[in-house]
């Protein structure tokens, strides 16, 4: 068996299918490029299996060493407490379990990297920068670290050439899509493009698609889903978490 810690990737779930089928090609994509690293998935709602079922499942199998990695682009609620209490329930009740937790994986310029190979496949050429305007559109959260994350991804981004690189949001923050598409159209940009900032399709990828449609913008991207530099970011954060101390967050963190 591998010395080497197992990666668990933890993903939000949703009652969409196409979430979970993305998640686990994106899953897949990161289990090729490391075949001496077990590899599993676990989902907080509505998919299974839990945390607790696959720590459960490692553990039984005699791993003791695990890279938990949270499929989260931002440090929100989900990151900051869901997780850590099911990580703690779990090695609570499974003797000699360690766990690390891995940071969520953004900001990341393979992030940034993702984002343009799904612009480009969805008609946007190199020579398109200096006259496109941007919408960065993630799925939104009430916490303001995420929020900050999120505007200061769109602020880097705009620094590598685009005409103007703008964050908005699905819900729990505004703008909305529609009213970024529209407020970048009513400043002069001309080609308005739509970056879904989501790894997997679900109902609030499916509500910025829809604002992108209904205020007019000229393209719209597909979510970020198994891009290989997703796979490479999964990568580099296990390894970063590998590299560190076995350790389990406060609860507060």
């Amino acid at each position: 068996m591998s010395s080497a810690p197992a990666l668990l990737v933890i993903a939000h779930g949703s009652r969409d299918p196409r979430h979970a089928a993305t998640v686990h090609a994106l899953v897949r994509r990161a289990r090729a490029l490391r075949p001496g690293v077990r590899v599993e998935t676990a989902f907080l709602d509505f998919n299974a299996p839990s945390v607790g079922q696959v720590l459960s499942s490692l553990h039984l199998s005699g791993v003791r060493e695990v890279v938990a990695l949270p499929l989260l682009l931002t440090r929100a609620f989900h990151a900051k407490s869901d997780i850590p209490a099911a990580l703690a329930e779990s090695t609570a009740r499974l003797p000699g379990l360690s766990v690390r937790v891995a940071d969520v994986l953004g900001p990341s310029p393979l992030l940034l990297s993702a984002l343009e190979l799904r612009l480009a496949e969805a008609g946007i050429t190199p020579a398109d920068r200096a006259t496109t305007a941007v919408v960065l559109a993630s799925a939104g959260s009430t916490d303001p670290e995420a929020i900050a994350a999120i505007a200061e991804t769109a602020r880097e981004w705009r620094h590598t050439g685009w005409c103007a690189v703008r964050p908005a949001f699905a819900s729990a923050a505004l703008p909305r899509t529609e009213d970024a598409v529209r407020a970048l159209r009513a400043e002069g940009f001309a080609r308005v493009a739509v970056a879904p900032y989501v790894i997997a399709p679900g109902r609030l990828p499916d509500r910025i698609a829809a604002g992108a449609e209904a205020a007019g913008a000229d393209v719209v991207s597909d979510v970020l889903g198994a891009a290989p530099e997703l796979a490479r970011l999964l990568l580099q954060r296990y390894d970063a978490a590998a590299a560190t101390p076995a350790r389990l967050p406060a609860l507060t963190a």
